[in-house]
């Protein structure tokens, strides 16, 4: 049986030598044995598992369920392959209509194409997904919400391409903004927020396309508790999620003081 010590297996898989000790502390991944020289060893098995790891963490799945889904009674590596591979193709294929999208619209940017305004979003969100974030908003905040999404899909709809732009280029202003509060150590609960978290709550009204008055803009904050969202903002800086969450309902607890 061929076998890998941590060295070697960690260049094998392009991961640390510190991942691979960090997953046998917690029992994720087990060396086949320990040879007397104390140096662990890994097996086919073992490669394997760390594959079904390191895929699971690529579908950004916690290393305590993947624990579960690997330790599972009945768990069918082959089947489980299969599975990823649907998934990860379905992703490769709006990844692809993604990438046409983006060449379309670099077309357009020098004048070598004409593009339609609706064409710039062909690809960019799963209209499947769109639809199961929406039905999340029906279900947990009620039918009046149905309304208000219509309400923001229209007042998106009605912006020109310019306006669209300007938008956005605030929007990202504003988050990098108070990630930056983040960053300096200011408190979320800080006053010296409140001008930044004012933009932002100006950016939710236009996009409502109403007012957004303190006990909405608290609401808001309860469905950035969506993992869709929090998963955006850690990408912005982690722990932003929690940090922006946070700001906006004390912003809005401050007002009804």
């Amino acid at each position: 049986m061929k076998t890998y010590t941590v060295n070697q297996l960690a260049q094998l898989a392009g991961i640390s030598v510190r991942a691979l000790h960090h997953y046998d502390e917690i029992g994720l991944l087990k060396p086949a044995f320990t040879g007397d020289n104390r140096y662990r060893y890994y097996g086919e098995e073992e490669l394997l598992r760390l594959q079904q790891i390191l895929i699971h963490r690529e579908l950004d799945i916690p290393l305590a369920e993947i624990a579960a889904i690997l330790d599972a009674p009945g768990f069918d590596k082959l089947a489980t392959l299969q599975k990823q591979r649907e998934r990860l193709e379905e992703q490769a294929e709006r990844y692809a209509r993604m990438v046409k999208t983006i060449d379309r619209t670099i077309a357009r940017l020098k004048g070598d194409r004409a593009m339609k305004d609706a064409d710039l979003y062909s690809g960019v969100v799963s209209p499947e997904k769109q639809a199961a974030y929406e039905q999340w908003l029906i279900d947990r905040y009620g039918s009046d919400m149905e309304a208000q999404i219509e309400r923001s899909r229209k007042a998106m709809a009605d912006m020109s391409q310019d306006e669209m732009a300007v938008a956005m280029k605030e929007l990202e202003a504003v988050e990098q903004g108070l990630a930056e509060g983040l960053r300096r150590g200011i408190p979320p609960q800080a006053t010296s927020l409140d001008p930044m978290i004012e933009r932002h709550r100006a950016w939710v009204a236009q996009s409502w396309g109403r007012e957004c008055a303190p006990a909405a803009y608290a609401g808001l904050a309860d469905i950035y508790e969506h993992p869709d969202f929090r998963a955006r903002y850690e990408i912005i800086e982690p722990g932003f999620a929690d940090y922006l969450i946070t700001a906006m309902r004390s912003w809005a607890k401050r007002q009804a003081d």
